[in-house]
Parts: structure tokens; C-alpha cells; sequence
């Protein structure tokens, strides 16, 4: 069968590429991006199997795996009268490196006809879109501890600790931006946090409720506690991660 048409998308993942990659060697994570009962075999010549949650089932064979590079397999409906039979058509998925460690996705699903790769878009949108916040699952696992420790410098009144503090959950060009601050880099941070206490005396800052995160982006409100127990203060924060799991940016909404 000639594969003349191919559906192209390009997604970028706050990842580095070996986390990426390894949701297509680990039937596990395999399976929480697709659906539970899928696997891959990550050999070539190796079985794959989709599950939607629907589902419906998907078969191939991977073709070609090269480590954190790329993923090449066949995809295929089970069910009869699909517009895919098994083995009929390719899927090529490669992984680039972009600055600051995220990754570059390419998707190329090959398949014989217009209309079969128009049908497809929409999927594979969602598909990506699914992949990423899994891999986001991943990479920002300690995203929770990370939020504490930057709430926790932000009540510490020694530079030094709070240097520390932030120091090991932030990156060296973390930007903090809020309607009375606009700070670039761990030294103005730690300067900046403490003008907080001085002009502010007595407040403590205390991060309410669930944690929501989005891929690479965490909210978590907060509120600044007068010593009577009062809100003095509240809003949101809006937490940006890099690609290794420490704070990039915070946006802090009132």
C-alpha cells in the first residue's frame, strides 16, 4: 500500500527528551497516555497496542527506536470497516532538544488517503495535548514541594536561609512579577523578599488550598496573615516550572 499523505504536528514539552522517551518504553506510561490496557514492546519488531477509553483498539509494530531520538511504528484499527486496517499506515515520532532543556516533538502519521489524514487531525490534537500533561506528571512530580519551599522563604527572615531556601527550588534567572515587584534572578529575589518583611511586618504568607497544575504551570492561592489571624492580603500565584523541575517564573495575581 502507497502512504501518500501524512499528517504532520509539532508540540514542544517542558521536558528534557529522556523523560520524554520514556513513555514509549515503559508499557506503563505507555498506557497512561493512551488508555489502561495498552503496551509497546520497545524492541523493533515489537508488538503495540492502544486502548482508547472508549475501546476501541489500535495494533502495529514498531519499526524503528532509537534512544531519545525517535519512535516509528504501524497503526491499524482492529475493528472491521475502520479506515485504517492493521498495518496500514505509520506513525514517526521524533524528539529535538530546544533551549533550557525542553523538547521538541514531531509527529508524522503516514496513511494512504486525504480524507483518512483530515479525520485524524482532531485525534491526534488531542493525542499531544494528553501526551504533554502526562509527561508533565512526570517531570513536575515535586511541584508541590517546590511551592512549599517558595512560601517558606518568603516567611524566613535570615537572607542567608532564604537564599538557601529559594536557592534549591528556583533557577538562577527566576523572575517574580506581582503589582508591586518586577524582580530578575535569585540575588534580586532574595533583596526583594526581604523589603516584603521590613515594609510589611508581622504578615505571613500561607499558600491556600489545592495546588492545580496544567502541564508546566502550577496556580496555588495564598493569603498573608495578619498576627491576629485576619487576610490581610490574597490572591493567586501563577508558578511557571523549567524543564528540570525548579520555579522559572512566578506571576503573582491579587
Amino acid at each position: 500500500m502507497t502512504l501518500a499523505f501524512s499528517l504532520d504536528r509539532t508540540i514542544e514539552i517542558r521536558a528534557r527528551r529522556s523523560t520524554v522517551f520514556r513513555f514509549f518504553t515503559d508499557s506503563a506510561r505507555w498506557a497512561r497516555w493512551w488508555g489502561a490496557g495498552s503496551a509497546i514492546d520497545p524492541v523493533v519488531g515489537g508488538a503495540v497496542a492502544i486502548v482508547y477509553p472508549g475501546g476501541e483498539r489500535i495494533s502495529g509494530v514498531v519499526r524503528e527506536l532509537v534512544l531519545d531520538q525517535r519512535l516509528v511504528f504501524t497503526y491499524g484499527y482492529e475493528a472491521a470497516g475502520r479506515p485504517i486496517a492493521p498495518g496500514g499506515s505509520l506513525v514517526t515520532i521524533t524528539l529535538e532538544d530546544l533551549p533550557g532543556g525542553a523538547t521538541r516533538l514531531l509527529l508524522k502519521h503516514d496513511v494512504a488517503d486525504a480524507a483518512t489524514r483530515d479525520a485524524h487531525v482532531p485525534g491526534w490534537r488531542h493525542q499531544l495535548a494528553r501526551f504533554a500533561e502526562v509527561v508533565a506528571e512526570d517531570a513536575f512530580a515535586g511541584a508541590g514541594d517546590a511551592v512549599a519551599a517558595w512560601f517558606t522563604s518568603w516567611n524566613e527572615p535570615d537572607a542567608d536561609r532564604r537564599r538557601r531556601a529559594l536557592g534549591e527550588v528556583v533557577t538562577a534567572d527566576v523572575r517574580f512579577r506581582d503589582a508591586h515587584g518586577d524582580v530578575y534572578g535569585v540575588d534580586e529575589l532574595v533583596s526583594h523578599v526581604g523589603a516584603a518583611l521590613r515594609f510589611m511586618p508581622g504578615l505571613t504568607l500561607e499558600a491556600r488550598g489545592k495546588l492545580r497544575r496544567a502541564h508546566d504551570v502550577v496556580l496555588i492561592d495564598w493569603v498573608a496573615v495578619s498576627p491576629d489571624g485576619t487576610a490581610a492580603l490574597q490572591g493567586t500565584n501563577v508558578v511557571h516550572f523549567a524543564a528540570d523541575g525548579r520555579i522559572r517564573e512566578v506571576v503573582g495575581v491579587a
